[in-house]
């Protein structure tokens, strides 16, 4: 282990080998003279005695600092949480300029959870979620007189809590006196940093002082993310102490498979056997460092699991990098190359859960609602009803199709998708950044305007068009911002289901001048958008129910992280009747893609089996 190379001194030995002392064969036992030891760089200032640097990082951070810390899974950036000028100061070497900072509060033995309770809002599952030994992030909604700066999370109601889970994160919160922001130490988007000398060179520009220590990280893990939705913690990112995730398989695998999941919020599985490995977050496929992230994973599961992989799973897009290195490794060791379309994937990794509440031979209803993913059809999907089950996926409902001027800068600007709405309805949109003439003129050619059904990028024009956010500045900001604004309402938006050649459509053109009515509150205007979306799913619902007599649902893909629209849609469905499910154990986002390619192929592969 990353122990090996800190041998024990002569005290420590004896309590490692005697049976009756607590640290009996206690694998990491250690103390001062022989354990890791702490080393504060500050510029050309360094400092190897643990007590001195630790009060050196704490010194930093009482000054508007920012410190790099050495945790666990990899580093953290951490600075003053009560401080506008820290935080604002860290958004901005950071280049993150609106995207939610996570906090971590002291936890003292005789009172652990005092300092949270002060801050943010707790319940008594809530308590004991943030207790557990994995010690996760979990969303919860802040007080009004919370200490917390706002800059924490600009825009929203919720912060992203957890309590320190390494004697070092203990030492120095409790030594700090206060709550710290602590965000993964990383470039947006790539994995976590875990070498000190990377840290310090590739965040020279970020931290002002670096606090290590000596004990390597063997394997990188971000902090894992949770949201209390419908009564339950749903993960929204698998991490240190929840990932790699084994999950047991309902059928048994002819030969071990990797799946590679998607481009986005990318976690690898491998299965075998009955058994899956889900990896932990590794994140946005931009970059080299990703990549070589990503094969270290799977080189790292193979070699713990002594398992070697004969077959692949990608997504569909051509365009994925990880579809390309599939590709590209199947050549190379001349073995299978199996394609699962996005969606597809998200029903069958939510079906697993709902597999105790069916017969054998029962068909689910999977609401399907995410930004894009390659359809069955070449275009860009993201508002389907899938019914069937997994290898027997058939599409039934979906929205009315509007193509996206720009394509995939849509998803970091609202006010493109806001634009395609109006113009495929007729309307005039002024509020455009710039005269934007060429770009309509590409639109109505169908140039760099691919054809989508997305809710994700409807709740990005709904935003754009009640004037909320035009700009975004990390991918679901737009969202998550509108459901902040929002509240519950009785009221809603009726829109139209026609039948096109059995394939339910919903017309969602009556939003567009709803949205841009500046008699109604921006808050009242979101509150609509979220209560006839769900009343849209509603009636998708019954008249699938109608036809094919199916009653068991489930939710899955990004949207459904939205709390507000999720409780809603469950209450709504439930009241008529239905039995719904949401994903406990993977995530709905697109961390859960790899693991639903893997059901989503042993479908397939029994569907081609029972054909004569």
């Amino acid at each position: 282990t990353t122990m090996a190379s800190f041998s024990l001194c002569t005290d420590c030995l004896a309590e490692y080998n005697d049976p009756a002392n607590r640290r009996f064969h206690a694998e990491p036992v250690a103390c001062p003279a022989c354990g890791p030891v702490l080393r504060y760089r500050d510029g050309d200032r360094e400092i190897c005695d643990n007590e001195v640097a630790l009060t050196r990082a704490v010194e930093r951070l009482h000054n508007g600092g920012i410190v790099a810390v050495k945790g666990i899974g990899g580093y953290h950036l951490v600075c003053d949480a009560g401080s506008e000028a820290a935080v604002e100061r860290l958004r901005r070497k950071k280049q993150r300029p609106h995207k939610p900072l996570a906090v971590m509060f002291p936890a003292p033995v005789q009172a652990p959870l005092a300092n949270v309770e002060q801050n943010v809002l707790l319940s008594e599952e809530d308590r004991r979620f943030l207790l557990q030994a994995a010690r996760p992030i979990l969303l919860l909604q802040k007080r009004p007189a919370s200490q917390l700066c706002d800059a924490i999370a600009p825009g929203l109601n919720e912060v992203g809590v957890m309590l320190p889970y390494s004697p070092l994160h203990h030492l120095l919160l409790n030594a700090f006196g206060g709550a710290l922001v602590a965000t993964s130490a990383n470039i947006s988007g790539e994995p976590v940093l875990i070498d000190n000398d990377e840290v310090e060179t590739r965040l020279a520009q970020v931290a002002d002082a670096f606090l290590h220590h000596n004990r390597s990280i063997q394997r990188p893990a971000d902090d894992p993310v949770y949201r209390r939705i419908a009564q339950h913690p749903r993960p929204l990112r698998l991490g240190r102490g929840a990932a790699p995730l084994e999950l047991a398989l309902p059928f048994e695998l002819a030969q071990p498979v990797l799946a590679v999941g998607a481009h986005m919020k990318n976690t690898i599985t491998l299965a075998w056997g009955n058994r899956a490995v889900v990896s932990p977050h590794i994140g946005e496929m931009d970059s080299a460092r990703t990549m070589a992230v990503f094969e270290n994973i799977i080189n790292d599961l193979e070699e713990l699991y002594k398992v070697e992989y004969r077959e692949i799973i990608c997504d569909a897009h051509p365009s994925y990098r990880s579809t390309r290195w599939a590709q590209q490794q199947a050549r190379r060791q001349h073995i299978p190359l199996r394609r699962v379309y996005h969606h597809h994937a998200h029903a069958a990794a939510a079906s697993v859960e709902c597999w105790s509440d069916i017969e054998h031979d029962e068909a689910l209803l999977a609401f399907t609602w995410d930004g894009v993913g390659y359809g069955e059809d070449g275009s860009l999907w993201g508002g389907e009803a899938l019914l069937g089950r997994p290898g027997q996926w058939r599409r039934v409902a979906t929205m009315q199709p509007f193509y996206l001027p720009g394509g995939e800068r849509a998803g970091r600007e609202p006010w493109r998708s806001a634009a395609a709405l109006c113009w495929e309805t007729g309307i005039a949109y002024s509020a455009m950044p710039a005269d934007n003439g060429l770009l309509q003129q590409a639109w109505q050619r169908k140039i760099n305007a691919p054809k989508t059904t997305s809710v994700g990028r409807l709740f990005d024009a709904a935003a754009a068009l009640s004037g909320v956010l035009q700009q975004a500045s990390f991918e679901g900001q737009a969202p998550m911002v509108f459901e902040a604004l929002a509240g519950y309402t009785e009221n809603f938006v009726e829109m139209e289901l026609k039948n096109d050649n059995n394939l339910l459509i919903t017309n969602w053109s009556p939003l567009v001048s709803v949205m841009q009515d500046t008699a109604i509150s921006q808050a009242e205007r979101a509150s609509l958008f979220h209560a006839s979306m769900a009343r849209a799913l509603l009636q998708q619902a019954r008249v699938i129910r109608s036809g094919h007599e199916v009653d068991t649902v489930c939710l899955c893909g990004g949207v459904f992280q939205n709390r507000l629209l999720t409780q809603q849609v469950i209450a709504l469905l439930e009241a008529d009747g239905f039995r719904v499910r949401l994903p406990e154990l993977i995530p709905v986002n697109d961390a859960g893609i790899s693991f639903g390619q893997i059901i989503e192929y042993a479908g397939l592969a029994a569907r081609r089996d029972s054909q004569p």
